[in-house]
Parts: C-alpha cells; structure tokens; sequence
C-alpha cells in the first residue's frame, strides 16, 4: 500500500513528476527534500505539500523517487544505506537516472530492494508525458497503484529494462530536437513576415496537431507526410529541401548519439 511518497530532489523531472502525483495523491501525503532547500520549499508551497529531509524520506517513503542526475546517485544513497536498511516495513525506490540500471541502484542502495525505474520526460508536467518503466521485485498490485499515482504526468508504457536506454533516447531526449525544430519552424515563419508570437504558436500547435494523428490515426508517418504532399505543390518542395540536407540521417543520428551516451553513463 502507497500511502506516503518522497522525493529525493526537486529539479526539473522531480518537479515535473512531484506535480503529477499531487493531482492523484493527496499533497499532504507527499514529502519533498532538495539539496538547496529553498527549492523545494516554493514546489511545497505550490502544491501544498511538505518539504523535509534526505533521511526523513528515506525512513518514512512507501515511494522513494530518485530524482538525481546519474553522477549525483551513489552521493545521494550512500548515507542513506543504514536508514534504508533499518527500515521494518516495504518501500518501493523509484529511479529515473539515465543509465543506471536496476541492479546498479540496488547495489547504491545497499540491498535487492524493490525498484521501479522511469524514463519519463519534461512534457509530463503538463500531462502530456511518454513514461516508460521496468521493475524488480515489484508486486503486480503495487505496479498498479504506481500508475494510478503516474496517470496525471501522461502515457506510460512497461519496456523490457534493455530497451529502457534506447527509449529514452527517443522519448526522453527528443523534446530538445523537437522545440529546436519549432524554433527553426518559427524562425521560417518569421523571415516570411509573420509576427515572432504568431510564428510559434502556429509551429507548435501544428507539432501537437500532427502528433496526435500519428497516435489516433494509427497511419505510418510517411503516409500522413504523403497526405500533405500535393503534386507540383508547395509541400514537396519543402520535403525535398530537408531531404537535401540530410534531415532524416541528422535525427537518426541525434537519437543514436544519445544512446551512445545514455549507455556510457551507466558504466560509471
């Protein structure tokens, strides 16, 4: 039974996902500790919840969110490993440290504890997240109340854990290549004439927009692509200028390249 959650950093993700569980969770209920405190006081103060300690949460979480960088993690656990260790009820440590794997946790935190790793991603604190997971020694029942506390960040999806890294190259990294693609989406609209506001806005609903019919529709990208594609028309033309610079080989290349990296990191 999750009754109590923690979080163990208050960055970007841990914020992101400490706002997701508040709406499913009651925020009382939910205890936030950072290593510069006065961030977690304003993300307590925001959704009502109650910031304490490193140890604290580790010797009173049924659900222990990691939210550290992967260079941070083993700093983060060690002295926490006798709090952890003492502890006489079940608690379930959720990760979601790039690289790191479960049996790497495990090891950080001292015993074969029960782990959840994520590779969630920032649009999860707007609800629009892709969340992939994996676990050890995770009870079916216990997995279903972690979604239950996740439903609010967005789409979750249960990945064998030697895929999580290539997953999260494509989900978790790809918001970056997609606002530097409405950015330049922008850019174009405004050396055409339009107004910088305007030219976002427009770039970034037709992202969201295109999004969702691959989702709904179910249809392979390149047929919705085809789709849009008029002969003669002024569509193809774009294409083929993006294909002329190497636009598919360029994306495919920044996915492959985060991977690399992503796997490097786990062997620290």
């Amino acid at each position: 039974m999750i009754k109590t959650i923690g979080f163990l950093g208050c960055g970007n993700m841990g914020g992101a996902i400490a706002r997701a569980v508040c709406k499913a969770a009651a925020p009382q209920n939910v205890y936030l500790a950072n290593r510069t405190a006065a961030k977690a006081e304003a993300l307590a103060a925001e959704l009502g919840c109650n910031t304490t300690t490193n140890a604290e949460v580790a010797g009173r979480s049924d659900l222990i969110f990691l939210a550290v960088k992967p260079q941070m993690m083993e700093a983060l656990l060690a002295p926490l490993r006798f709090t952890l260790n003492e502890r006489p009820s079940r608690f379930i440590l959720c990760s979601m440290a790039a690289g790191l794997s479960i049996a790497r946790i495990q090891e950080m935190a001292g015993e074969d504890y029960p782990v959840i790793r994520i590779m969630p991603n920032t649009p999860a604190s707007v609800g629009a997240g892709m969340i992939q997971y994996c676990s050890a020694n995770v009870t079916a029942e216990e997995e279903q109340e972690f979604l239950k506390l996740m439903a609010p960040a967005g789409r979750l999806d249960a990945v064998p854990e030697a895929l999580i890294d290539a997953a999260s190259s494509v989900s978790g990294c790809g918001p970056a290549w997609v606002y530097q693609f409405i950015e330049a989406l922008a850019d174009g609209g405004v050396a055409c004439g339009l107004p910088r506001a305007k030219a976002q806005e427009y770039a970034a609903q037709m992202v969201l927009g295109s999004a969702k019919l691959v989702l709904e529709s179910g249809k392979h990208p390149g047929e919705l692509k085809d789709a849009v594609c008029s002969p003669g028309g002024s569509t193809i033309q774009g294409v083929r200028v993006l294909e002329e610079h190497g636009f598919r080989g360029a994306v495919t290349d920044a996915v492959i390249a985060a991977y690399n990296k992503t796997k490097e990191m786990g062997k620290g």
